[in-house]
């Protein structure tokens, strides 16, 4: 489905335009949150089944990170995401795309490849200070790590 045929509701606007508005990657859960201060009587359902539709019209993209929930980014053009192996957060890496990567890979293989993700794994500032604890499987980070300062 492309763009021009997803019809802009203002649940699905409204999501769109709190998901851009942050740099974080937020979970399903997380964008939830954020859009029932302005919409409170939204279900999470609704939530969920709008973020695959701007996923599928290519207004996001949806991060299926290894190891961590599913993620999702209002940028939508390509470019490669960085996963903390300690607290999961994600963050943009600002790089132009390796080109030639699928043509490169094409003999080495019986799949028609059309394109690729990359993810790079390590450790976030914070973690890599020891700021960060695990929590069940996940990092409490301070304060400031959280609002991604």
């Amino acid at each position: 489905m492309s763009s021009q045929q997803l019809r802009m509701t203002r649940q699905r606007l409204t999501i769109l335009d709190e998901l851009r508005k942050v740099d974080s990657h937020p979970s399903a859960d997380e964008i939830y949150e954020m859009v029932r201060r302005k919409l409170p009587h939204i279900s999470l359902g609704t939530v969920y089944r709008n973020l695959e539709s701007l996923s599928d019209s290519g207004e996001i993209q949806k991060l299926e990170l290894a190891g961590s929930q599913m993620r999702f980014d209002g940028n939508a053009n390509n470019h490669y995401h960085v996963r903390c192996l300690r607290c999961g957060r994600v963050g943009d890496i600002e790089a132009e795309q390796v080109s030639g990567l699928e043509d490169a890979f094409c003999g080495m293989t019986d799949y028609t490849i059309v394109g690729h993700r990359l993810e790079f794994t390590g450790l976030c500032p914070e973690c890599r200070q020891g700021r960060g604890t695990m929590t069940r499987g996940r990092t409490k980070m301070s304060a400031k790590h959280e609002e991604g300062e």
